[in-house]
């Protein structure tokens, strides 16, 4: 867990009442000010929980899409989809599960230029125990009650549809 700031001040408050001063206002500014500073607060705290696992939580994030498939795996450009990010990105993360020994990658007998990633038993150990333990500090959101998360969720869900993420 990083160290807390502890400021006598909101620094993006700050920088909000500056940027209209200079610029107008601009509620966007600070929204975004705001989501960038508490995804960096998320990250470190989920990642300070699944470190112990020798997970960042991407890895994690991974492994948990394994665990949703039928047979625990799937086609490498499938895990780059469904988790947003780019090829390079995927297999570097997945040749790390590899190399902990908790995921293994064959060709893919469907298709002769791909590859299947595959959650190993060892994998599927590790992600019961990191998923117990981000439950249980709510994934770093416990300053939020249910609805409150459901509507966070609500309220980003159209930046993504915008993204075209996936259809609406």
């Amino acid at each position: 867990m990083p160290k807390p700031l502890s400021l006598a001040f909101d620094p993006i408050a700050r920088a909000d009442e500056h940027w209209k001063q200079r610029w107008g206002n601009v509620p966007s500014m600070a929204a975004i000010t705001s989501i960038m500073r508490a995804h960096q607060i998320l990250l470190a705290e989920v990642d300070a929980v699944v470190k112990p696992y020798g997970l960042t939580f991407a890895r994690y994030e991974a492994l948990v899409l394994l665990t949703f498939s039928k047979s625990g795996e799937l086609p490498m450009s499938k895990i780059g989809e469904r988790l947003m990010v780019h090829p390079t990105s995927v297999t570097n993360t997945v040749d790390r599960l590899v190399k902990s020994g908790l995921v293994d990658k064959r060709p893919n007998p469907n298709d002769g230029r791909g590859t299947l990633a595959s959650i190993t038993d060892k994998g599927r150990e590790v992600v019961e125990a990191a998923t117990r333990d981000l439950m249980a500090m709510d994934f770093g959101l416990g300053v939020y009650d249910a609805e409150e998360c459901a509507e966070i969720f609500a309220m980003l869900r159209p930046l993504r549809v915008a993204a075209h993420d996936f259809e609406d």
